[in-house]
């Protein structure tokens, strides 16, 4: 037997104690043993549910509890769960989490800790939920070069986008929609500002190419400008907007970016709609591969953490094998050189201009909606950032752009 305890006890944290005590069979059948939670840490009491047996509201219980060999950190935020992460560590027992924040901001720092101490520190439900995905990187692309993985990496704003494409409603109302629903929170900026998957991709990032990259590094902008102008141009093209996190292998480096983008629907990434989140990963021998499942909630992302739990009992006493392993911080590269083609909104009135500016040796082909009868968009001809950035500048009037993938 071996015996864990959780910190925390809200939505991920119920919903690991019930897929251990509901699964408890195939569990105990898949670790090799038996697990049982000893204890459950949280500030607040919880009458009439199960949970009041193993209930605890004093961290040193666990730490001071040498049974303990598997801690489940799912608080989520920064303090205290650091502190409690490097203690257990410290003490010897394997850590196990759903904290994408903590992960990416001392997720190097706590590898290393638990290398020191002959431990483990996984985290599979930091990045995609439900989806195997870090396991798969560790586990079973191993023997495959990775030069590219790109992600729907947030539910929420993958919502948000879908909503607004079905139904043509506005950016505004559907974040609402998505607030009722549970999607978003009330203070919704680590969505639709992209730092929650920015911090995502940086994990994958590091895993993929070995050295920890800072999420704060990467290219990151939201959907919040978005609109349902955007969506119906788009649609007309035979587009979807998606906000996509990309690390890619280049010759000038690894370059990183989050932001939208129209998808192609011979893409894989293109019919990922909803709440479902899906990563894209390129091998050298495997080729193309997609993982695809629920990006959050109680279940799904508590079977990641249970997985792990699973595999911190296989491991009890031996080191686990992650592509994350150089303690050095890799430098990105710069997202300047990089070209592609723009959808470009303006007023109807600055055609001209626009051919002028964008266009100096040709005409745009440009696209109009009926009722938007003061604007039209084009599509530029493949820029480099930079080139469009200085571009965008002299013209001065640009409505939106977005890039095309």
């Amino acid at each position: 037997m071996i015996k864990a305890a959780i910190l925390g006890y809200g939505t991920v944290g119920s919903g690991v104690f019930n897929v251990i005590k509901s699964n408890s069979r195939l569990v105990n059948e898949r670790a090799g043993q038996e697990i049982e939670i000893k204890y459950v840490l949280d500030l607040r009491d919880f009458p009439g549910d199960p949970v009041e047996k193993v209930l605890t509201h004093d961290f040193e219980d666990i730490i001071g509890d040498p049974e303990v060999k598997i801690v489940i950190e799912v608080m989520g935020g920064i303090n205290p769960a650091f502190d409690f992460t490097k203690r257990c560590l410290e003490e010897g027992m394997n850590v196990c989490t759903s904290n994408k924040e903590l992960v990416a901001e001392h997720g190097l720092e706590l590898m290393k800790t638990a290398r020191e101490n002959d431990v483990n520190y996984f985290f599979e439900a930091s990045c995609g939920g439900g989806i195997p995905i870090i396991r798969a990187l560790n586990d079973c692309l191993t023997a495959d070069d990775i030069d590219e993985i790109t992600g729907i990496l947030n539910g929420t704003t993958n919502f948000i986008l879908t909503e607004m494409a079905e139904k043509g409603t506005g950016f505004g109302k559907v974040l609402k929609q998505a607030q009722a629903n549970g999607f978003a929170e009330r203070d919704p900026s680590a969505d639709i500002d992209a730092f929650d998957p920015a911090r995502k991709l940086a994990i994958l990032a590091s895993i993929v190419f070995g050295s920890s990259v800072d999420y704060r590094d990467i290219y990151t902008e939201g959907i919040r400008h978005i609109t349902a102008e955007d969506i119906k141009y788009a649609s007309t093209l035979g587009y979807a907007v998606k906000l996509l996190a990309e690390a890619k292998r280049t010759e000038d480096g690894v370059r990183a970016y989050v932001a939208p983008f129209l998808v192609d629907p011979s893409h894989p990434l293109y019919p990922i709609n909803g709440v479902m989140n899906a990563v894209y990963v390129h091998g050298n021998m495997l080729g193309d591969a997609v993982f695809t499942g629920a990006g959050a909630g109680s279940l799904p992302t508590a079977s990641a953490v249970v997985a792990d739990v699973i595999g911190a009992a296989r491991h009890d006493g031996k080191r686990a094998y992650c592509g994350w392993k150089h303690d050095e911080k890799l430098a990105l590269a710069s997202n300047d050189s990089v070209k592609r083609k723009y959808l470009v909104r303006i007023l109807t009135e600055d055609e001209g201009n626009a051919n002028r500016v964008f266009s100096p040796e040709g005409f745009l082909d440009t696209i109009s909606i009926g009722e938007l009868e003061d604007e039209i968009a084009f599509i530029t001809p493949e820029l480099s950032e930079e080139e469009f950035n200085t571009k965008a500048k002299a013209f001065g009037k640009v409505i939106s752009r977005i890039r095309f993938y």
